[in-house]
C-alpha cells in the first residue's frame, strides 16, 4: 500500500526571480533535474518552499506546476497545512483538484494546541479529502509535538492518514510510532537523521540536501533497501557536512545560495528572510567545490 510514497521525496525550494516573483520556469527545471537524478518523489510548499511568504494563488499554482512536470512518473506531495483550519482545507481541496498524490499537513504552528485539539484538527482535514495525508511534525518550528498516541488514534479513525514526517530529534518517539503501528509510513525530516531513521524502519526522507545532491540522497534510501548497510553508512557520512551547511542560517537561505552558485536558480528569498552573509557564502562555495560541484552560477 502506498508503495510510491517511499524513498527520497525532495522538499523543493520555491524559486523567485530577482524581482521576487515565483519563477515558474526555474521550478520546472528543478523538477526535471530531480527526476533525471533518480529522486523518488517531490514535495512543494513545505517548509523549504517558504510557504508562509506565498499568496494563496502562488501556493496553489505550485501544486499545478509540480503535477504537470511530474507527468505521473514520480509522486507529488503538496504542503497544504497552515495554522488556520479553513486555509488548510482550501489548500487541500486545491491540491486534490490539481491531481497531487498526497498532502503534507503541518502541526499548526504558534498556537500550541492540546493533543485533543490536534486530533480534532487532523480529523477535520482527513475527512475533507480522499488523498493520502502525511502529518508533518516539526516541533522546532511549531512549538508543539504530536505524540504517538494521538497519531495512533488518528490512524484508527482515518484510513487516509498514511504517514508522518518527523522533523524530530527524538528517535525514541520514532521507535514508539513504529512499534505501535508497523504500517505507518515514517519519514525523516532532519537531514542528519535520515540513515538512523531508515535503520529503525522508516519509509524514506524529505531531505533538503537532495535539492543539491539528489542522486546521493536517493542512493542512501536505495542502498538500505538493498541491504548494503556499510555503503549506506558511508553515504550518510559523505552527506553530513553539506547537510549541516544548509542550516548555517535559516532554511532555505543557504540552500538557495548553493543552488544559485550551481546556476539552477536566482537565490532570492522573501522577507523576513535575508540573503546569506558574504562570509558564509564563501565558506559554502568552498564546500560545494569539495563535493565536486561546479560553482559559478548566479549570485
Amino acid at each position: 500500500m502506498h508503495t510510491r510514497l517511499r524513498g527520497s521525496i525532495v522538499p523543493l525550494v520555491t524559486p523567485f526571480t530577482r524581482d521576487g516573483e515565483v519563477d515558474e520556469e526555474a521550478l520546472r527545471s528543478l523538477i526535471r533535474f530531480q527526476m533525471k537524478s533518480g529522486s523518488h518523489g517531490i514535495s512543494v510548499a513545505g517548509t523549504t518552499g517558504e510557504p508562509s511568504s506565498l499568496t494563496h494563488a502562488e501556493r496553489e499554482r505550485l501544486f499545478q506546476i509540480a503535477v504537470e512536470e511530474a507527468h505521473g512518473k514520480i509522486p507529488v506531495v503538496a504542503g497544504t497545512g497552515t495554522n488556520n483550519l479553513q486555509e488548510t482545507l482550501r489548500f487541500t481541496r486545491a491540491a486534490e483538484k490539481a491531481g497531487v498524490d498526497a498532502v503534507l499537513v503541518i502541526v499548526p504552528y504558534y498556537i500550541r494546541p492540546s493533543q485533543h485539539g490536534l486530533f480534532e484538527y487532523f480529523s477535520a482535514v482527513a475527512s475533507s479529502t480522499s488523498l493520502p495525508l502525511i502529518i508533518y511534525n516539526i516541533p522546532g518550528r511549531t512549538a508543539c509535538n504530536i505524540e504517538p498516541a494521538t497519531v495512533w488514534k488518528l490512524r484508527q479513525k482515518h484510513d487516509n492518514i498514511v504517514g508522518i514526517k518527523e522533523s524530530n530529534r527524538d528517535l525514541d518517539q520514532v521507535s514508539n510510532l513504529l512499534l505501535m503501528d508497523s504500517e505507518l509510513l515514517v519519514y525523516c525530516g532532519i537531514e542528519s537523521l535520515c540513515f538512523p531513521m531508515l535503520a529503525l524502519g522508516g519509509a524514506g526522507h524529505f531531505s533538503a540536501t537532495a535539492n543539491i545532491l539528489p542522486a546521493e540522497v536517493a542512493a542512501l534510501y536505495n542502498l538500505v533497501q538493498e541491504g548494503k548497510w556499510e555503503e549506506a553508512r558511508k553515504m550518510h557520512y559523505r552527506l553530513l557536512k553539506i547537510s549541516e551547511a544548509i542550516f548555517w542560517e535559516t532554511n532555505p537561505v543557504p540552500l538557495k545560495a548553493a543552488l544559485g552558485m550551481m546556476g539552477l536558480i536566482t537565490p532570492t528569498v522573501r522577507l523576513p528572510l535575508a540573503p546569506l552573509s558574504e562570509e558564509k557564502r564563501e565558506a559554502l562555495r568552498m564546500l560545494l567545490t569539495e563535493y565536486g560541484i561546479r560553482v559559478g552560477g548566479i549570485t
